[in-house]
């Protein structure tokens, strides 16, 4: 078990982090909760507000309708709401497209625009597309879709000084914005404006370093994150870089949103792992749709031409979206930009992977 193995005086979350990362011998998993089965004495009921949100644009956004909703809490963690798959049979492959093909494109920024010419990274997918097309076990070299580690959107994280700034800035995907506002409200966050958004691709050896999320201006709004393709264990400390964090499993549909005493503590994904059963919900569910979702839905069905190379994506890998507000209402960026110490992620490596190459 691995929190008990920490001896007073360690810095026990890294000890922890590294324990999972672990490949040989592979880590103890016994201890890590799984809100898809809701057995743990850790877990407690989670409430929302299914009037905020009506089941028609619920099922626009492609969910269920929040009554139905499998919402929970952890004890210890005021203000931490995690929901187990939401989305409506057929509606995951959207939200997948969408970070495969479309948030990568240009004006987002991306990691290979920090060693790559704006021209070779002006089509990811399209540069992508053929060789994940093909059938399995033919050897290609890395696509530059596999080689992606992070996007920005909407007001575009700066990686080194960890701010954000008005001048660099790209307007917010709408659909993702509105399905935002649907989960946000639900968790009783009415008025919550996604601003900014932080997509992290992580291959089956990825890990993301333990690191806070501090950056937005505004601590009072809830910090959402969105989960699809293979699963991960998600490490959830406290507010001081030793306290021993909780393990938990992320499935793909999984949803967390972290607010109020919860907004601000530390956290990390030391490995990906295998899909329960080998194969995602979303595999399994392919493109075809639920019937529940509406004319008017922003999500669209995909095509099979292109789920091809998505479903071959996330056969092997994960992709994770953190959706933020940055300003409260009425808000403006300082003249100086805030320099935030605390967050000390880029010395434990980010976006760490144990294959990383450019």
């Amino acid at each position: 078990m691995a929190a008990s193995i920490v001896e007073t005086g360690e810095d026990a979350f890294r000890k922890i982090f590294k324990l999972y990362k672990r490949r040989n011998p592979p880590p103890d998993f016994s201890d890590a909760i799984d809100f898809s089965k809701g057995v743990s004495t850790k877990i407690v009921p989670a409430k929302l507000d299914p009037t905020a949100v009506s089941d028609m644009e619920a099922a626009r956004a492609g969910l269920q309708p929040v009554r139905a909703w499998r919402a929970f809490g952890l004890k210890g963690y005021p203000g931490f709401i995690f929901i187990s798959n939401p989305f409506l049979p057929g509606s995951q492959p959207f939200w997948v497209k969408q970070c495969l093909k479309s948030y990568p494109q240009k004006p987002n920024v991306c990691n290979l625009d920090m060693h790559m010419s704006p021209t070779d990274t002006q089509d990811i997918w399209g540069k992508s597309v053929h060789s994940l097309s093909l059938p399995p076990g033919k050897k290609e070299p890395k696509t530059l879709l596999e080689k992606l580690r992070w996007v920005t959107l909407g007001y575009h994280y700066n990686w080194n000084t960890k701010t954000y700034s008005a001048n660099h800035y790209t307007p917010f995907p709408a659909e993702l914005h509105f399905l935002s506002q649907q989960i946000t409200s639900a968790c009783g966050f009415s008025g919550f404006n996604a601003e900014a958004g932080i997509l992290n691709y992580y291959r089956s050896d990825s890990s993301l370093g333990i690191h806070v999320d501090e950056s937005e201006l505004d601590h009072s709004r809830p910090l959402l994150s969105l989960s699809f393709g293979q699963s991960a264990i998600f490490l959830l400390g406290g507010i001081r870089r030793q306290d021993p964090p909780t393990a938990m499993y992320m499935h793909s549909g999984d949803m967390m949103l972290m607010s109020g005493q919860s907004r601000l503590l530390y956290h990390a994904v030391p490995c990906i792992v295998p899909a329960p059963q080998g194969r995602t919900a979303l595999e399994l569910e392919g493109c075809s749709q639920d019937p529940s979702l509406l004319d008017s839905s922003v999500v669209t069905p995909v095509s099979e031409e292109d789920w091809v190379p998505c479903s071959r994506y996330i056969q092997s890998s994960r992709v994770n979206v953190t959706v933020r507000q940055v300003l409260a209402s009425g808000q403006s960026f300082p003249e100086i930009p805030l320099l935030h110490r605390k967050n000390d992620s880029h010395t434990e490596g980010y976006h760490d992977t144990g294959a990383e190459d450019s």
